[in-house]
């Protein structure tokens, strides 16, 4: 251990309790031991320190920050160093505001473009995921700040979250689910990582000693601390004694008397507790004596540069501008028909839209940040040189129809030059707790476009969206650039590409698809009752689209410009391949440069092709550059369940060069010597896979690629248990537990219908377990009373409640008694 010298001192009392929270942010400090608390905040895109009382989802004010873009927005940079500023920005931030440990970033793969919390994630690619997390992670770490990786792992779907199973084969689970954090860990070396809520392969990744134990720590050599999701804890001796180092929030101090009970009865060691111990208090020294002497710094220099480290009004000034920055680069033009972007000087346009007044610029959960200057289009536009005819809001934000609007919007649009519409989701459509139930924009945004166009056929749409949505109506448009969700300085950003001040250099970081029903996993998703099985295997995203030949409407990728590259003179060598790039236009830019690797001949079944390098080169009009992308580990490599190894399959490789998955333009070969030498699948038995149709994978199949029967994830519709849902109470015996499900459901359908910021507290209590009313309470509910309490759903009130009665009592007495122990 590093720090036996404090752990031999600490109590027993003082180790069970350290390893939980001490208030819904902080952890336990213990002054006799000169050991400190540390806070943390979620931060995926901006600092959320609650301001009063806290709570996980942002129900309670949080202080002022800089909302950046979202990681699905920032990720169509494609640009680590870009990333690794916003990270910057987000550490210093972060240290001024005595956040010691910041909530992200968020890198789940994106599965299915139906989950609520994909505007969170980077891409449906773990390379590409990997390669911007650890560029982040790096800039949040450089200012003192620990980044936390999150979730980990194969959290893909916010329905049931923490109630469903992920049923996954080794292969899949490690190619695609895992790469994207083996990447950061031993690239950035994180000093947290938080575990997600749910089963996988029926362990819950809390207790999953082959995720936290076997394959962070021991193979990725993983040296920071594991903490819950917030209220993630099944149980909490299990957590402990397979790697997990905090439960947080507040469980009160229940979870530490289950610990010391469980060091009694032999569950777990005082050995395994104390290496949990070590584990979190070498990270919580370092983050504390780094503030301080930050701090300290800032006292010794007060007024001079060193001062700007904790000036707060400064950093956002600079973070606001990081933030334009950063959403121009990442916007993505779809289409410039006629090539009427950018806008010519002086162009009267009408601006029509309701987000051109109040803009969508972030998701709504626990990630909401509330931003220190929001920027809107109606009141910037007359900075640029255009000249507006005027503004209209054209369509109600809650998808309601007004004819009122629309006519004002179309007698506007007949006036302009160019129409500019700013449309997209709501926020009801995107939210933690919350899967999405179609890819659709509102109705009434599609009314008034079709009108528009029928007006004034120089359209150009603005779309603001965190995920994928369906576009049957981008014909209507000359031209398309989606935003996604560009954070505050988004308006100023727009204008910047859409007047041709910034040159759109973004590209795709996911697929947007013709249709939801080709999605790969839309047989599979979301979870039947308990278990979500992934029986799309390693086919995700592009994956299946280009090996399946699935028309899309935008590929992976993919991202127009305003000028011109020439791709020539591709050379592959041992260490990577070399090729030439030029900007053939008229205009300095930006181009993603991308890497594919595929197998024709093997003997497994694989992606036709995957993305393994990329990089984006700026090149001023006429200029060429030599572009090298080298090859490493993972370029070649696929993981043997058999062997439960990685390999190279030894053959013929095809090396594919180009500007998106279907837009490639460079092609050549090279041979591997391989180790693949004991094939994992019998063909006969999964021999869709071979073929890429994975829309109906026989349980044979699945099976084949298990390793093992595919396990039942049925509910016992006869009695709950503390893992069941609240959302499964309509089954309940209980007549009043019946009547508390529907409650519930009423008020989320209500908050649904009525569009708007999502009701977040119904929805977390709808989908969490009974357990995590334990969990959740600041120690007012012991895990005792949730057993009572779904004894009483079950239809057995007069004992559940008596247990609850008691256990109430007995849980207030013992946590008293625990606190004087620790005082």
């Amino acid at each position: 251990m590093k720090h036996a010298d404090i752990v031999n001192r600490m109590t027993a009392e003082e180790k069970a309790a350290f390893l939980s929270g001490k208030s819904e942010w902080e952890s336990w400090n213990f002054e006799r031991l000169g050991i400190p608390s540390i806070f943390m905040s979620d931060g995926p895109s901006g600092i959320r320190k609650q301001a009063g009382e806290g709570d996980h989802l942002g129900l309670n004010p949080s202080v002022p920050a800089t909302c950046f873009p979202s990681s699905a927005t920032l990720c169509n940079s494609w640009d680590a160093a870009l990333t690794e500023e916003v990270g910057e920005g987000l550490g210093r931030e972060a240290m001024a505001e005595g956040v010691n440990v910041l909530l992200g970033p968020g890198m789940n793969i994106k599965r299915n473009p139906l989950c609520g919390r994909n505007f969170e994630y980077f891409s449906e690619d773990p390379y590409l995921t990997g390669k911007l997390a650890a560029a982040e992670v790096r800039g949040i770490q450089s200012r003192g700040v620990a980044a936390c990786c999150k979730h980990f792992a194969v959290n893909s779907q916010e329905t049931r979250r923490m109630a469903m199973n992920a049923v996954i084969d080794e292969r899949t689970l490690r190619e695609i689910y895992l790469t994207a954090f083996e990447i950061a860990v031993k690239e950035s070396h994180p000093r947290a990582m938080m575990s997600s809520y749910n089963e996988v392969n029926g362990v819950y990744a809390n207790e999953n000693r082959h995720l936290l134990t076997d394959i962070l720590r021991k193979e990725w050599g993983f040296d920071g601390f594991v903490v819950t999701d917030w209220g993630a804890s099944n149980d909490h001796v299990l957590g402990v004694k397979n790697g997990s180092n905090l439960e947080m929030p507040n469980p009160g101090l229940d979870s530490a008397r289950e610990l010391l009970a469980g060091v009694k009865s032999g569950r777990i060691s005082q050995d395994e507790v104390d290496q949990r111990v070590d584990e979190l208090l070498d990270v919580v020294l370092e983050l504390t004596a780094e503030a301080k002497k930050v701090r300290q710094n800032h006292d010794d220099h007060d007024g001079s540069v060193q001062a700007s480290c904790l000036d707060k009004d400064a950093i956002h000034r600079e973070n606001h501008q990081l933030a334009r920055r950063a959403a121009a680069e990442s916007m993505v033009l779809l289409k410039n028909e006629d090539r009427i972007l950018p806008l010519k000087s002086g162009t009267r346009v009408a601006i029509i839209g309701d987000f051109a007044f109040e803009p969508r610029y972030q998701g709504a959960g626990s990630s909401m940040v509330n931003a220190t200057k929001v920027e809107n289009i109606r009141d910037l536009a007359g900075g640029y040189d255009l000249q507006v005819v005027g503004t209209a809001r054209g369509y109600r934000r809650d998808g309601s129809e007004d004819a009122t609007l629309i006519g004002e919007a179309v007698s506007l649009a007949k006036q302009a030059d160019v129409v500019l519409l700013f449309f997209g989701l709501n926020e009801q459509s995107e939210s933690e707790g919350l899967d999405r139930t179609h890819l659709r924009i509102p109705q009434n945004q599609i009314t008034l476009m079709r009108e528009i166009q029928e007006a004034n056929r120089n359209t150009v749409g603005i779309i603001s969206a965190g995920s994928v949505i369906e576009m049957p109506w981008h014909s209507l448009f000359k031209g398309l650039l989606h935003a996604y969700l560009p954070g505050q300085a988004g308006a100023s950003a727009m204008l910047d590409v859409l007047t041709g001040a910034v040159n759109p250099s973004g590209h795709l970081g996911e697929t947007i698809l013709n249709k939801y029903e080709d999605t790969p996993s839309y047989s599979y998703y979301p979870a039947l009752e308990r278990n979500s099985e992934y029986r799309e295997s390693v086919f995700v995203g592009y994956r299946y689209f280009e090996t399946a030949d699935v028309p899309v409407l935008f590929p992976f990728g993919y991202g127009l410009s305003y000028t011109t590259f020439e791709y020539s003179a591709l050379q592959v060598e041992e260490s990577g391949i070399r090729f030439t790039l030029k900007n053939t236009g008229t205009r300095d830019g930006a181009e993603v440069v991308q890497m594919y690797v595929g197998m024709k001949d093997s003997a497994l079944f694989r992606p036709v092709r995957e993305l393994k390098g990329f990089a984006k080169i700026f090149l001023k009009v006429g200029e060429e550059k030599k572009v090298s992308i080298p090859f490493d580990d993972k370029t070649f490599r696929v993981r043997n369940r058999m062997t439960d190894r990685w390999e190279i399959e030894g053959g013929t490789y095809q090396i594919s060069v180009g500007s998106s998955c279907r837009d490639l333009r460079l092609f050549a070969s090279v041979e591997k010597q391989g180790d693949l030498e004991q094939l994992p699948y019998d063909r006969e038995k999964c021999g869709c896979y071979y073929k890429a149709d994975i829309r109906r994978v026989s349980d044979e199949a699945y099976e084949e690629i298990l390793g093992y029967p595919v396990p039942s994830g049925s509910w016992n519709q006869k009695s709950l248990g503390i893992n069941d849902a609240l959302c499964q109470m309509y089954y309940a015996k209980s007549p009043i537990a019946r009547k508390i499900y529907r409650v519930l459901d009423r008020k989320l359908k209500k908050s649904q219908a009525e569009g708007g910021v999502p009701d977040l507290n119904t929805m977390f209590q709808y989908n969490m377990p009974f357990r995590a009313i334990a969990k959740m309470t600041g120690g007012l509910v012991s895990m005792e009373m949730v057993k009572s309490i779904v004894e009483m759903v079950n239809g057995h009130f007069f004992r559940g409640m008596g247990g609850v009665i008691g256990g109430f009592f007995r849980n207030r007495k013992e946590n008293k008694q625990y606190l004087r122990k620790l005082n």
